[in-house]
């Protein structure tokens, strides 16, 4: 049977975590602090189940420099159930109905009467709005689509869609800015959405783009870099790449998207208008005014975030805390492409070399022959190299970059390229060099 130590996991996600994190959730899962109960047992809205969350939130905002302030500078952290996925739909709830009561307010003050204002209000929206859309993966795309089903695919504005400006109709580069399609007229633009790294297709963008509300599915490449969180209207992630364990979804909200800073339209404004009203428990004002404990939140799991944020705010003194976690990514990433550039001849990697991810690497192993790629997998399985199969859609090679990967284990397989490759040069095929 093979040990933890001998295995090095590079799976899409959940993705591993950290050895020592989990041998401690191993030892509170039976008993929390000396308390004979297990912290999967305890009560989330106890004491203990309230340091547990401040302190996540805490490390959160040393690690990404979040602004705190109850004031239009300041930005709330919210821990939520749903994943990504459930995002998709939160923010469309969301920033639409923002958008409605800024309306709202406006036809209010420039004089139309009480009985006329949703009537009007219905005629700005249809010639109006429009949720601004970047389509650079598979993650973006379906994005776009669950808010097109929403709304109205009128109401969409698809900027770029980087299949377009690619040979085979596929993902694989970002288009410069130039090329977009964005709203110009900030009134108009309910939220522009782009997703910082495609798990699926190897994309990342390696600057934050420009767009009126900005809104950023961070879900992959979170905690991985230092990111601007300043120019956003809010970023999400699920926990299950770089924080910890599947279950929680967090979301980092400007005050200026709340209340009191803003007041949500009634949800009868919302019906009259034909626009959806989400579940309470995506609901970002309500998990807010609740301390993300609205309903049972799943503390184990916010407890392995908080940890897995404590060992790199202990590893890291410089500015930003995220910087030491940085350089490693990027060291990890600069070795692995190296070692795939070098064999061209054998490896592929799909995306533009501009926009390559650092945490999702895709390759295809001689132009995608079904068998040298079989022989690449089993090889590199024979050699404790697991989850590397790329995804369904797509087929190929993928190698997860995620924080918990040691530096040793990307070494580890970065040798394994180099033989494969050799092996392959040499006419071999059966992986088992």
């Amino acid at each position: 049977m093979p040990t933890r130590e001998s295995i090095h996991y590079f799976g899409a996600g959940p993705a591993p975590l950290p050895t020592a994190v989990l041998e401690e959730a191993s030892k509170v899962i039976l008993n929390y602090n000396d308390s004979g109960v297990g912290i999967a047992e305890i009560s989330h809205r106890s004491p203990e189940a309230n340091a547990i969350l401040a302190n996540a939130k805490s490390g959160l905002r040393q690690l990404l420099d979040i602004p705190e302030s109850e004031g239009p500078d300041g930005y709330e952290i919210l821990f939520l159930h749903g994943g990504g996925s459930g995002e998709f739909s939160a923010t469309v709830y969301h920033m639409v109905s923002v958008w409605v009561a800024r309306q709202m307010k406006q036809l209010t003050e420039s004089g139309v009467e009480e009985d006329k204002v949703v009537e009007k209000l219905r005629e700005v929206l249809e010639k109006k709005m429009k949720l601004d859309y970047l389509v650079t993966g598979s993650w973006s795309l379906k994005a776009s689509q669950e808010a097109a089903r929403l709304v109205g695919s009128e109401h969409v504005n698809i900027v770029v869609d980087a299949r377009k400006h690619r040979n085979g109709n596929k993902f694989g580069v970002i288009p410069a800015e130039d090329s977009w399609s964005q709203t110009q007229d900030e009134t108009e633009c309910a939220l522009t959405y782009y997703c910082d790294n495609e798990t699926v297709d190897g994309v990342e963008f390696q600057s934050t783009p420009s767009g009126h509300n900005l809104v950023a599915d961070m879900s992959s490449n979170f905690l991985s870099r230092s990111i601007n969180v300043r120019k956003h209207a809010a970023i999400f992630s699920g926990a299950q790449k770089n924080i910890g364990t599947t279950g929680i979804t967090i979301a980092i909200i400007s005050n200026k998207l709340l209340p009191p800073l803003t007041e949500m339209p009634d949800p009868k404004i919302m019906r009259k208008l034909g626009l959806p009203i989400g579940p309470i428990v995506l609901d970002w004002p309500t998990i807010a005014k609740n301390n993300s404990l609205y309903n049972t939140l799943p503390i184990f799991d916010v407890w392995i975030a908080s940890k897995v944020m404590d060992r790199l705010l202990h590893s890291s003194s410089g500015s930003p805390r995220i910087s030491t976690q940085e350089a490693e990514s990027n060291k990890k990433a600069t070795m692995l492409y190296s070692a795939l550039d070098n064999s061209s001849g054998v490896y592929s990697v799909v995306p533009d070399k501009s926009v390559r991810s650092r945490m999702n690497i895709c390759v295809r192993v001689k132009g995608g022959d079904a068998d040298a790629e079989k022989a690449f997998l089993k090889g590199a399985e024979s050699r404790g190299l697991m989850g590397l199969k790329g995804h369904r859609s797509v087929g190929g090679v993928r190698i997860s970059n995620y924080n918990a990967v040691p530096v040793e284990a990307a070494e580890k397989l970065t040798r394994y390229l180099e033989e494969f490759a050799k092996e392959q040069q040499k006419g071999g095929a059966n992986g088992s060099v």
